[in-house]
């Protein structure tokens, strides 16, 4: 499994750079002289230009593989991060932004292909699905506050440049650490766990399974926007960087719980849906329940969700399908991102955000699909 130990360090990379910006960019685009309305398109642009980046890394991934594609994901936003460190104009910012949506679009439907090729059990893919999803958290969590700390040592300038040569030196790395895996040897390696039916059966993932992952994407959009606007979190940055990470740990949490693996992918992923609608209504309806319990419960639930909506949509489809399904699961996060915060906008003075943030959750939930893969029982083995 070295192979899974360099995906996880290139994607820990890749998070560690992409959330080290989140508490500079604002700041970094004030000081090139741009309009907060301008700053907000320049945030939302990364969701945007990432869709055609999905759509189309999904078909060059099952086409040549995803060595390549992490590659040039990795050494292409590194060369934008170093030309973003040079910059003088908040429409260059805007440019820097979209190119790096979109080069880095390729990266994780890329990372998530091989990962599922490398298993030779259901329960392994979701092992290794877990995994992901512990790295992605590990570097969510300490990535902004280094980024922020970077920034006070050395400069917006510096930071880039420094995270730029990263990114870059991690991808020259990956060309030689990493090989491909056939999707034929792949199929072959599964083929007893899943008694050979799903390579010839033509399967394809129904696409009313992506309303969970922008679900997902889009109620966290929501808590994102709408959390620094309450009451308890208007006292500082610092209180509202303590609650977000309350998530975080949630998500780390049950991340952790290595068992939860052999349970079935499908209901995991609908438990975790339940769960995390449940919250939402109660944060709506202002039950006497203390906020950081609230954001705990929703990160716990994203912990539960992550790895298994990413084992099942590897359960359901070919193995030749790997790079379409999750370059569609990336797309559908990315939508999600970018409904949420915009939403939210819109409806707050009417009604309370979380009200949204919990009825979408329960559609995609209502019209989640039962599972076609041939062996979809309730434990793995």
């Amino acid at each position: 499994m070295k192979t899974a130990v360099w995906l996880y360090l290139f994607m820990f990379v890749a998070i560690f750079d992409l959330h080290a910006q989140y508490p500079i960019l604002s700041p970094f685009a004030l000081s090139l002289g741009a309009a907060p309305s301008f700053i907000g398109l320049i945030m939302g642009v990364y969701s945007l230009t990432h869709l055609p980046g999905n759509l189309l890394a999904g078909y060059g991934v099952d086409k040549y593989g995803s060595r390549f594609f992490i590659f040039s994901s990795l050494v292409g936003a590194g060369v934008i991060l170093l030309y973003q460190a040079k910059l003088t104009d908040p429409y260059q910012l805007l440019l820097a932004r979209s190119l790096s949506g979109f080069v880095l679009a390729f990266l994780s439907p890329a990372c998530l292909a091989l990962l599922a090729k490398l298993a030779e059990t259901r329960y392994q893919q979701g092992k290794l699905m877990a995994g992901n999803g512990m790295v992605h958290t590990l570097a969510a969590i300490v990535s902004p506050a280094a980024g922020a700390l970077l920034v006070a040592k050395i400069g917006f300038a510096a930071a880039f440049a420094v995270l730029g040569w990263g990114l870059i030196a991690t991808g020259v790395f990956a060309l030689f650490a990493i090989r491909d895996i056939p999707y034929s040897i792949a199929a072959k390696k599964l083929a007893r766990d899943l008694a050979g039916q799903r390579e010839h059966s033509g399967m394809q993932v129904p696409l009313a399974i992506y309303g969970i992952p922008f679900a997902l994407s889009c109620s966290q959009g929501i808590l994102f926007f709408e959390l620094p606007l309450t009451e308890a979190s208007r006292a500082s940055i610092i209180n509202s960087g303590i609650l977000f990470s309350y998530v975080s740990f949630g998500a780390l949490l049950t991340l952790s719980l290595l068992f939860l693996n052999r349970l079935s992918s499908f209901l995991r992923t609908a438990a975790g849906s339940l769960f995390m609608g449940l919250v939402f209504f109660v944060m709506a309806a202002k039950l006497p329940v203390p906020l950081p319990a609230s954001l705990l419960a929703i990160g716990m639930a994203h912990g539960i969700i992550l790895p298994a909506l990413s084992t099942l949509l590897a359960g359901e489809s070919a193995a030749s399908r790997y790079g379409r399904v999750f370059s569609l699961l990336s797309i559908s996060f990315s939508l999600g991102a970018f409904v949420g915060p915009l939403l939210a906008g819109q409806i707050r003075n009417a009604v309370s955000p979380y009200y949204a943030a919990f009825l979408i959750v329960m559609l995609a939930l209502i019209v989640m699909p039962l599972p076609l893969a041939p062996k979809s029982q309730l434990v793995n083995k």
